[in-house]
C-alpha cells in the first residue's frame, strides 16, 4: 500500500455514536455553542440552525443542544431554571487544566472548585481530578480526568 499524496485528501476518523446521548433543551443556541463549544471544546457534528438544533462531541461525549420554542420540543412539564436540576453530566477529558484556564479567562464562574477526589469502586479506588460548571441554561456539568496515583 502506498501513502496518499500531499494533493489527495484524507478522510475523517469516522465518529462513534453512544447508545446514550442527552439531549438539553435549551434558551439560546449562540449561547450554548458558546459556552459547549468555545470554552469547553466540543464540537459540533451537525447542525439544524432553522430548528435550533445542534449535534456536538468531545471525544466520546456526545450531546444535543436544542432551543425551546424553535423546531419541534418535548417538554414533559414546565421549564424553570435552573434547567436540569437533579443531574450532573460527568464528562472525562484527558486534563481538567486547559478547561479552567479557559473558564477563568472568559471569567466563567465554577459551581465547584477543582478537587482530586478519591472513591470506592468496589475492591479498587479511582481517582480523578474535578471540578463543576453550569452551562448558560443552569445544567451542572462535572468535568473529570483520571489521577493515577495517590498523593
Amino acid at each position: 500500500m502506498t501513502a496518499p499524496d500531499a494533493d489527495t485528501p484524507s478522510r475523517p476518523e469516522p465518529v462513534f455514536f453512544p447508545d446514550l446521548v442527552p439531549e438539553l433543551l435549551i434558551e439560546d443556541l449562540p449561547a450554548s455553542l458558546g459556552f459547549w463549544v468555545g470554552l469547553c471544546g466540543f464540537e459540533v457534528l451537525y447542525d439544524r440552525p432553522d430548528d435550533g438544533f445542534a449535534y456536538l462531541h468531545a471525544g466520546t461525549a456526545h450531546l444535543m443542544l436544542e432551543q425551546v420554542g424553535v423546531g419541534r420540543n418535548w417538554i414533559p412539564g414546565a421549564l424553570e431554571r435552573p434547567l436540569g436540576r437533579g443531574i450532573n453530566f460527568q464528562i472525562m477529558v484527558p486534563d481538567i487544566a486547559p478547561l479552567l484556564e479557559n473558564l477563568a479567562a472568559a471569567e466563567w464562574p465554577l459551581f465547584m472548585a477543582a478537587e482530586t477526589k478519591w472513591y470506592d469502586t468496589g475492591e479498587t479506588r479511582a481517582g480523578v481530578a474535578q471540578f463543576l460548571v453550569q452551562d448558560p441554561d443552569g445544567y451542572l456539568v462535572r468535568f473529570s480526568s483520571r489521577v493515577t496515583a495517590e498523593d
